[in-house]
């Protein structure tokens, strides 16, 4: 009588980075896009002051992120996700210039233009821990730019919508290399699964990207706290 076969059973294969990042963040990414100033803002409930907020808050945090990660072009793991054709900068200086006038710097500067608490916060940990750990960039680089390749255009359209803002004052929203969302971020996931992170990497950028979108829904927090003091003076 022939010995019963034996059913091979294969290891289960590594779920990719960019499948762990979307499983790993989902929860935090939510509770971002639910806060009380977005939902706000989304839904028409506020004004145009408060969209020009929130790109405020965004100059400083860009700032302070493409700083950090223009230290590591050259490094093997991180240089190859650091692309011209995402950097914000510049184009938030453009919608600063159209918003507040051509002596924005100034404002900024002697605080008429308001950055709430946590803003600071956010780009004091982008420029210190930017500077040691290129999975952290890492996972604020993933969360911010896909996040914005993502939603960009979509809330460009919902902000125009209800508060008549002009294209010039939403440059933050347009990424006018990128002619095609959608493969430039398949090619980034693609890199994500493709670079020689170890284990003991992959586990630090996941948590570092739920982190990064708790400290985006801090800045939403305070923007909405900052609203209603102001309101109620």
């Amino acid at each position: 009588m022939p010995a019963p076969a034996v059913e091979s059973v294969l290891p289960e294969s590594p779920a990719a980075l960019s499948q762990e990042l979307k499983t790993h963040t989902a929860a935090a990414h939510t509770a971002a896009e639910d806060s009380t100033f977005v939902a706000d803002l989304m839904g028409g409930a506020l004004d145009a002051a408060a969209l020009v907020s929130l790109l405020d808050q965004s100059l400083v945090i860009y700032r302070a992120l493409e700083t950090a990660l223009a230290a590591h072009v050259d490094h093997p793991q991180l240089g190859a996700f650091i692309d011209p054709k995402l950097a914000r900068v510049a184009a938030l200086e453009a919608d600063m210039a159209y918003h507040h006038g051509a002596d924005w710097e100034a404002q900024l500067a002697d605080g008429s233009i308001v950055i709430v608490p946590a803003t600071a916060a956010y780009a004091d940990a982008l420029a210190t821990l930017g500077r040691e750990s290129i999975e952290f960039l890492l996972a604020h680089h993933y969360v911010r730019y896909m996040g914005d390749l993502s939603g960009g255009l979509i809330i460009s359209r919902m902000v125009q919508r209800h508060y008549d803002i002009a294209d010039e004052g939403l440059n933050f929203y347009a990424f006018n290399e990128i002619a095609k969302p959608k493969p430039y971020k398949d090619a980034y996931r693609e890199l994500l699964d493709s670079t020689d992170f170890s284990r003991s990497q992959k586990d630090a950028i996941l948590d570092f990207a739920a982190e990064s979108f708790e400290l985006n829904r801090a800045v939403f927090v305070d923007l909405d706290s900052a609203r209603a003091a102001a309101l109620a003076a």
